[in-house]
Formats: C-alpha cells, structure tokens, sequence
C-alpha cells in the first residue's frame, strides 16, 4: 500500500496548498484497523475566508466565464485524464480512509471521470432560447452563473460527489469552495491535485478539510457564498437551510433515505434477494440511496428471507485491501449507532435472521450483514436511516397496502419493484414518492440518469443535464429596436 508518512496533506486555496491558521491537523484513520494513516491541516473559519475571497475574486475576475464553454469543457476532459493517471493511488487510499474494497476504489475513480466526461462534453450545449414578441423586440433567455458554490461533501463517496458537483459549477462559469470530510478527506486531495495539473484557473476551485461544527458552519453561514450543494444527513442538513434561510442562498439538497424494493409475487425470487443484497450490503450500507427496507408479498416473504440471509451470510467482511466483500464502517461512532439501533429493534420485538452485531475480536469497525424480518411500520427499525448493512423485511398483502407502506416514512429517495408483470411494474412506479425507481435491479441508471430526493430526502437533482439547471439562473433580455 502506498506510504502516507511524508504527504503533505492540505488546503488548496487560490491555487496553493496551505496549513490552517491554527496549525492544528486531524488525524484520519484506517477503519479497518483503528490505525492512523495520515494528517490533514485543519482548516478554522479563517481559512473559510481565504478560500471565499479567492473564489470571489476568481469570480469577479471571469475566471471561468472568461473561457469559452468549449475550452471549459476541454479543461473538465483534462482533469479526467490527470485522474485516470492516478487510479491505483487512489484506490488504495479509498481503501485506507474510506475502507472501500479495492476494486470499488478503481470504480469510484473510473466513475469520477466519467462525471467530468460527461459534463466536459455538455459545457457547449447548455442553450437559452429566443422568445417572440412581435416586431420591433428580440427577446431571448440566457443561463447566469449565480457566483460562489460552497459544496459540503459527505464520507461515504466524497470523490465522485464532490467532483460532479465541482465540475457543474466550472462549466457554468461559478466558482467553488469544497469542504472535504474530516472521516475521509484523502481522494478529493487527489482531486485538487489534478485540477491543479489540468490548469483550473487560480481560485475558482479551493478545498478545505475541517470540522462540521466550525469549518462547515462557517462555510454554510458565510456573506460571501451565493449558491450551496449539500449532501448528507437530514439533520445536518436542516442546519445547513436554516443557514442559508438567513441570506435566502439557493440549495441544491442531498439528504438521505429508508428506501424500499417491493417484492410481488411472481418476481424472480432468488434474483431479488441478490439484487437487493447488492443494494444494502455494498460499501456495508454506507450508501444514501440503498435498499434497506424490503417490502415482500406474503405468498413469497418466507422463501425471500430465506434466500436473502444466504446472501447475507455468503458475503466474507474484512478490509478491502484483502480482497473482501465488504468493508468497514467509516468509524467506531458510526458502528455504535448501526448496533445501537440494531438492539433497539430486537426490543422492539422483530427478529434477527442474522447478523445484528459487530465482528467480535478484530480492530476495526466491522458489522456483520443483518436481517430482520417480524418488522412492523410502527417500529424505530422500519423508520429510521442505519446507513449501515442493515435490512428490514416487511410483508404485505395487496399492492395497495405495498404503496402505503413504501410511501410511509419521511423519506423518499429511491425504491425498487421486483416483478415480471410489466403492467404492474409501471402502475407501481407511478404510484412510489421516490426521486428514482429501479425496476428488477437496484441503481439502474448512470451518469447520465438525474438523482435527487422528495419529501426529507432533499431537492435539486444531481447527474444527467438536469443537474446543470440547479447550477444557474435565468436571465432574460428584451430588446426594443
């Protein structure tokens, strides 16, 4: 694995790297071991007004508005390129802070350039419009960057989603501060590496790494930012709006999910269950979009359970850099949380399938894979976010009570619908209050395919060319000739 000793891990603000202005650091841990693997500056509020005045003063200066959108896009196809050189390095290090497998680390950094692909390649097709008022006027519509993007990133995936967030604020001509996670800061170094490298004009793209309750607040709160991006919890979030409220800054929100898959009868049981294990167990549930209720048919819930559990018991939990199925979680407060809620749910009366704690006698953050089953709506389990490799199974009876129990908690992120019967499939879908749904699978879709939340889950929608609108303003000029 790559040697972390003597990497200079820092804040990138107005194209240089820099110590906080407390020169205090923050120690960030393998949680597949409970050991140190590296140092990272500590970025205080002061350094959150270093990295806005740089991104104003990139801003006000054209910084990106001064490139052409091709050559914007062409600059996005270079960051891409820096990245892809780096694959190896940052897998291993998605393993050591992140504790993702190797093989999801490579993934992560072929996903990160697609985003910056796939958004290079829109940078010249994001089109106004004329709108006819008769003779004697021309009226027409063009797409206003609103100024400095702060984007707050969460742990579980912060190189792809900083960096599509990143590169949709540059091709549409703003300017950003990203505050990386102090649980997992390492892979957007490696980012601002490359946009370094790639030649991102000086100031439009700064990264700092510092704490929620300071660095994060400050940010949120800051006179200087325009526009923010925010993912990850609901409560965090809450903070980050009221923040915003104050100087009525836009948002675009991320905020996680309990989202459900439906099994009907007639679905394709065995294919179910795995397609619903990879969905809750991959990054060990780490994810804001994974299946972690399971609504089942009755006819059908007993053989589904059964089939899930050997899912479950089949995948081999360890460190990612050994090759196993499934990591850690990210920390051992996080771990703390999962079995918690774990043992309030066995109070609760459901019952455990399997799992339902950590790995005994091993040092990192471990869970075991867990079903419960015996889950009724009302319980603390079937309503609340593990955001760990945790999944509940609920019976219905008729497709109506299906809906209603999907539909029933604060969240509406994803679902899924497992069934051969392509009427019903679409009826269902119709009828689930979820920004996407996957039908016979789970995260069908792409970059290409916008992702946002309903209800607590957020707004805004991120991927696909939808995303670009949450990143500009309309601006119309009417002409009297």
């Amino acid at each position: 694995m790559t040697s972390l000793a003597q990497t200079p891990w820092r804040n990138f603000i107005d194209g240089e790297w820099y110590e906080g202005a407390s020169a205090e650091h923050i120690l960030v841990t393998n949680p597949a071991t409970g050991q140190p693997v590296a140092q990272v500056a500590r970025a205080m509020p002061q350094d959150v007004d270093r990295a806005v005045g740089a991104a104003r003063a990139a801003f006000e200066r054209r910084a990106m508005l001064a490139l052409s959108p091709a050559e914007r896009g062409r600059l996005m196809f270079d960051i891409a390129r820096e990245l892809r050189a780096m694959t190896e390095e940052i897998a291993e290090l998605e393993c050591l802070d992140n504790g993702k497998t190797l093989a999801n680390g490579r993934n992560e950094v072929a996903l990160t350039a697609r985003y910056l692909e796939y958004y290079g390649g829109l940078a010249d097709k994001l089109e106004g419009r004329q709108i006819p008022l008769g003779d004697g006027v021309v009226d027409y519509t063009v797409h206003m960057p609103f100024g400095v993007s702060a984007q707050i990133v969460p742990w579980n995936g912060p190189l792809p989603v900083g960096a599509r967030s990143v590169c949709c604020a540059l091709i549409t001509g703003n300017t950003v501060v990203l505050k990386s996670p102090e649980d997992s800061p390492l892979s957007l170094i490696k980012f601002a590496q490359a946009c370094e490298r790639a030649g991102v004009p000086r100031g439009a793209f700064n990264l700092i790494c510092g704490y929620g309750h300071d660095t994060g607040a400050a940010l949120a709160a800051h006179a200087g930012v325009d526009h923010i991006v925010f993912t990850g919890s609901l409560e965090t979030g809450k903070r980050v709006l009221r923040a915003a409220a104050e100087r009525v800054v836009p948002c675009v929100m991320e905020l996680g999910g309990k989202s459900a898959a439906i099994v009907y009868t007639d679905a394709d049981v065995p294919q179910a269950a795995a397609r619903v294990a990879r969905g809750i167990f991959t990054h060990a549930g780490q994810i804001c979009s994974a299946a972690s209720r399971v609504l089942v048919q009755r006819a059908v819930h007993d053989p589904f359970v059964e089939a899930l559990v050997r899912e479950a018991r089949a995948r081999r939990v360890g460190p990612g850099a050994e090759g196993a199925d499934m990591g850690p979680l990210i920390s051992a407060r996080q771990l703390d949380k999962v079995e918690d809620l774990c043992r309030v749910g066995v109070a609760e009366g459901a019952r455990l399938a399997c799992g339902g704690e950590r790995v005994a006698d091993v040092a990192g953050h471990f869970m075991l894979p867990t079903v419960f089953h015996g889950v009724t709506p009302d319980m603390c389990i079937a309503r609340e976010e593990f955001f760990g490799p945790v999944v509940v199974v609920l019976p219905f009876d008729t497709p109506e009570q299906a809906i209603a129990l999907a539909n029933g908690t604060d969240y509406g992120l994803a679902a899924g619908v497992f069934t051969r019967d392509l009427k019903q499939a679409l009826w269902t879908a119709d009828r689930l209050v979820a920004g996407q749904v996957y039908v016979n699978d789970w995260w069908v879709g792409g970059v290409e395919t916008p992702f946002g939340g309903t209800k607590r889950s957020g707004y805004g929608r991120e991927k696909g060319q939808e995303a670009l609108l949450g990143y500009v303003q309309t601006k119309n000029i009417g002409i009297r000739l």
